[in-house]
């Protein structure tokens, strides 16, 4: 995958978000860590989840849900701001699925990515390895 130099990259789990922006160019990735700020997970319109059954998750999958939820405003007000133009976002497969549910219409225009696979807490080279062969 081909980033162009400012382009944001996301890589988020049900617990985790670390954002990075490209400072390099399209052929030379060079990927540095910027804040991602607090994430909230309250409330996101998901609709209430009280009780654990096989149809309801239990309060972790909630939670988790929410914070997929969170990080796509965070993403969402990266985009709407100006700060991304260019968005891509890695992602465990369950928290991606959640996240897009969340998804503005511009955060959707300016994501020229997505990557479904749980790579946070993985060295800088493994996240720059599956953005190559993406």
């Amino acid at each position: 995958m081909m980033l162009p130099h400012g382009a944001v990259v996301a890589v988020a789990d049900g617990e985790k978000l670390h954002l990075y922006r490209n400072a390099g160019d399209e052929t030379d990735l060079k990927l540095q860590v910027i804040d991602a700020g607090h994430v909230g997970t309250a409330n996101h319109g998901g609709g209430a989840r009280h009780q654990s059954s096989s149809a309801n998750p239990d309060a972790s999958q909630s939670t988790e849900d929410g914070f997929a939820a969170g990080v796509a405003d965070i993403l969402n007000k990266q985009v709407l701001s100006h700060k991304a133009s260019h968005l891509v976002v890695i992602a465990a497969p369950r928290t991606l699925g959640e996240m897009r549910k969340h998804y503005h219409k511009q955060m959707e225009h300016a994501l020229i990515g997505e990557i479904a696979k749980d790579l946070t807490g993985r060295p800088l080279h493994d996240i720059e390895k599956a953005l190559h062969g993406a």
